[in-house]
């Protein structure tokens, strides 16, 4: 018999941070909300781990600079002994986000930063998309974490930029290729990029992350990759040979003077509950890309992405989705599907070889 969403057991939450402040503000937070509830808390990995003996949680909110044992070690743990999806919370910045970056490739779902001062009212402020991505967490496969080669008012990108008109401007010579993704996307983009060539036509992508860790990302992605890996700066041109990642809690788009594309980074309100927004930008390159461009909406949670997706399919572009099964959550490629964005869907391994070949057709 199928549960209703009334009747479905609550998504029970550790929480594991060594501020006893921290620890009350999250649980009074995921205690809010009638999907989640708080199975308990705990001051370092040691008291964690024997909470998890005992009792295995759906999620668990970690901490990544405590006592005793750091959060990363520990998700190194858990994800061996107890496979768990966990969603890091941080106040981590700067050249320190690496760290987070090597959390994400050990098998964390999501990051939360936080700042060193007025914790209590950021994480407050912070209460939609903290509830939101332990529901992202709680979703998630993990098998496809590591592949191998109260609800806010949510805005549509029409908050940012106009739709776009009905006639798409004039082709160029150059094509491009736009991307999004959310949860599971960190590692789903480093498969997607390692397999493309030097001379890749342009790419611009936006991934869910909090400011201060794309560059890290970017960084990572970019000593790994045959192409160059950047976050993305205003004004920055796009080049064959390079992608540009969304940097957080920034709007990115397309622009273009005469046959040159160029980005745009600017503020502007949560879209789809997201900034950056990959509606924002879907929307921006069917305006000024058109046929030219290829979209791709690959594994997260939510539909952020389905509307401009199908605007750019409406535009002329080509369109892709990852396929069910090598999604971490099979959310908004699904919600795209559903809006007639996407054109065809594939396995994530066949991504990369797909838009190369509609970038040259």
């Amino acid at each position: 018999m199928t549960q209703t969403a009334s009747s479905r057991r609550p998504i029970r939450v550790l929480i594991v941070d060594d501020s006893a402040v921290v620890r009350q503000t999250l649980a009074d937070l995921i205690s809010s909300d009638p999907e989640l509830e708080v199975m308990g808390t705990a001051a370092d990995p040691f008291a964690a781990a024997e909470r998890i003996r005992a009792e295995k949680p759906d999620v668990i909110l970690l901490d990544v600079e405590m006592p005793r044992m750091d959060g990363v070690t520990f998700l190194k743990k858990i994800m061996a002994q107890h496979p768990t999806p966990v969603v890091m919370c941080s106040s981590l910045v700067g050249d320190k986000t690496a760290t987070l970056s090597e959390a994400m490739a050990a098998g964390a779902v999501e990051v939360i930063c936080k700042p060193q001062v007025g914790i209590r009212g950021f994480l407050e402020e912070s209460r939609v998309r903290i509830c939101d991505s332990v529901r992202a967490a709680a979703q998630a496969r993990l098998s496809r974490l590591r592949p191998t080669p109260a609800i806010a008012a949510k805005l549509s990108a029409d908050a940012v930029l106009p739709p776009p008109g009905t006639r798409a401007m004039t082709r160029t010579t150059e094509k491009i290729v736009a991307v999004g993704a959310s949860t599971g996307g960190t590692e789903a983009l480093r498969l997607f990029l390692r397999q493309l060539p030097p001379d890749s036509p342009p790419i611009v992508i936006v991934q869910h992350m909090p400011e201060g860790f794309t560059a890290a990302f970017a960084r990572r992605l970019n000593d790994e990759c045959a192409v160059s890996v950047t976050e993305a700066r205003n004004g920055d041109r796009l080049l064959r040979g390079h992608a540009l990642i969304a940097p957080g809690n920034r709007h990115t788009l397309l622009a273009r003077s005469g046959a040159t594309y160029a980005i745009e980074v600017r503020d502007g309100p949560l879209v789809s509950r997201h900034r950056p927004s990959v509606d924002v930008l879907f929307r921006s390159v069917a305006r000024y890309a058109g046929a030219n461009a290829v979209g791709i909406i690959m594994t997260g949670m939510g539909d952020d992405g389905a509307r401009g997706l199908k605007e750019m399919r409406d535009a002329g572009a080509r369109t892709l989705g990852q396929d069910e099964e090598s999604c971490v959550v099979y959310g908004m490629p699904a919600e795209a599907r559903r809006h007639g964005a996407v054109e065809s869907e594939l396995p994530l391994e066949r991504l990369a070889a797909t838009a190369l070949r509609l970038c040259q057709s």
